[in-house]
């Protein structure tokens, strides 16, 4: 007689106490707990691969990032009480918040921190994705949708950016939104969509609060919602097919994974509680239209951007190179590997190899190339009858190419890599190349941008 597999058993009673208790609770206790296994097995399998409770498989980013988008909802919608979205009220209205309003100043703070880390913690997330290969086969549109949120947990950001009103917002987003202007033939239409108007002002406000506490939200819930779903039906998280087949022990996910993504969260809201209580979200002195702070820095996610733009033309800068660099993520996954592993961090030992080599370059060739273009040379100036769009951006941007491709080559001749490790470590290469661009512009660039070193 054939015996039952074990793990069936193990399913077969998880669903027999949840069906029990759904169709007759014995009191208003079991009714909440089946509305919660409800709403939990709705975002998770039923059953999940023991090996990917390990906090190394994941980190919890995901769920820490969806703890962060409900903090920053919550505390949305206290702040919105007391703000008023107008350019005579709005600044006054933080400042009353911060000194008049009992808890006013921690609430604010703990809004500024949650979006501050909520970036942060979704760029890691994608980056997660991609360095175990959870984007392969079922997971290929999950990954366009973690590209897409992205971009709209920054823009949500950016459009809080300005809220407060004070010099530091105020020319932040004039020096972002300027950036479009660069966009041949529809730029300045573009900059005066968003800011409704030539300038930034009542209507640039106005326009901003809407997306911020709107529209850029109910989008996020929405392909949250989706992102999620589609995990649940690819099997949850991504884990080696080899090690799944050895290891081929299946746990709940009640208790046992939101029993950790239960800690995992308690210690963000510690974190997000710290950092509101011994740092305050910046805000300086009411916007001023008629003075410029010295320098006028964009926010710190677009610091990169605005680093390249003094190496570059602002059309290359601003608009060719990071629309080029959104498109090749979006389609990351479609590429054709030569293999498609998943749930292995950064493929295999080679990769992680190449990938260390990489990340070594970037360190090394982006300041000194920086430093370069910084003292040593002037390109441009040689060849002043030709459009500075090809001599600081044409050909410097094709060389760039030109170069990438030559490393590309290089790494897979030199350590035989198939294509996925060598594509893995030209990411790793351009990744560098961001973080460090980010870096500079934060801490080096001090007066008309030029480079400063604090130590010095």
């Amino acid at each position: 007689m054939k015996k039952d597999n074990p793990k069936n058993n193990i399913f077969k009673r998880f669903k027999d106490s949840i069906y029990t208790r759904s169709i007759n609770p014995k009191n208003e206790r079991d009714k909440i707990q089946v509305i919660f296994q409800s709403f939990i097995l709705h975002l998770h399998p039923t059953m999940i691969p023991e090996r990917s409770l390990k906090l190394s498989v994941t980190w919890g980013l995901g769920g820490m990032a969806a703890l962060l988008f409900v903090i920053q909802a919550l505390t949305g919608i206290l702040l919105r009480f007391v703000y008023q979205p107008f350019p005579g009220k709005a600044y006054d209205s933080i400042v009353y918040m911060k000194s008049e309003i009992f808890f006013g100043e921690l609430v604010r703070n703990i809004h500024h921190w949650s979006g501050t880390f909520l970036v942060l913690i979704v760029f890691l997330h994608l980056l997660r994705v991609y360095f175990t290969g959870a984007y392969n086969e079922r997971r290929q549109f999950n990954w366009v949708l973690g590209v897409f949120l992205l971009i709209l947990v920054v823009f949500s950001n950016f459009t809080g950016y300005l809220l407060p009103w004070d010099q530091l917002a105020f020319w932040a987003i004039t020096v972002s939104t300027s950036m479009l202007s660069y966009i041949p033939f529809i730029g300045d239409s573009l900059v005066e969509m968003v800011r409704g108007g030539s300038e930034v002002g009542e209507s640039t406000l106005l326009i901003f609060y809407n997306f911020h506490s709107g529209i850029f939200p109910i989008l996020m819930l929405l392909v949250m919602g989706f992102h999620f779903w589609r995990v649940r039906k690819a099997g949850g998280v991504a884990i080696s097919k080899d090690e799944s087949l050895t290891e081929n022990k299946l746990a709940t996910t009640l208790p046992n994974l939101v029993f950790r993504e239960f800690v995992v969260a308690l210690m963000l809201i510690a974190v997000i509680l710290i950092f509101s209580i011994l740092f305050n979200a910046p805000l300086l002195d009411k916007a001023n239209p008629a003075f410029s702070p010295n320098p006028a820095k964009a926010p710190w996610y677009f610091e990169g951007v605005q680093e390249l733009m003094l190496h570059f033309h602002p059309l290359f800068a601003s608009i060719i190179i990071p629309l080029l660099i959104i498109t090749i993520l979006i389609f990351l996954p479609y590429f054709q590997y030569d293999s498609k592993t998943s749930g292995i961090w950064f493929l295999s030992n080679k990769g992680k190899q190449t990938s260390k080599i990489s990340a070594i370059v970037g360190l090394i060739l982006t300041p000194t190339l920086i430093l370069i273009d910084e003292y040593f040379m002037d390109f441009s100036a040689n060849f002043e009858a030709i459009p500075t769009a090809i001599t600081n951006g044409l050909i410097p941007f094709l060389i760039i190419l030109l170069l990438l491709s030559g490393y590309y080559q290089f790494i897979k001749r030199k350590f035989n890599t198939n294509k996925t490790e060598t594509i893995q470590s030209l990411f790793v290469l351009i990744l560098t190349i961001f973080i460090v661009l980010t870096l500079t512009s934060i801490v080096f660039r001090g007066e008309g941008m030029a480079l400063t070193f604090p130590w010095i």
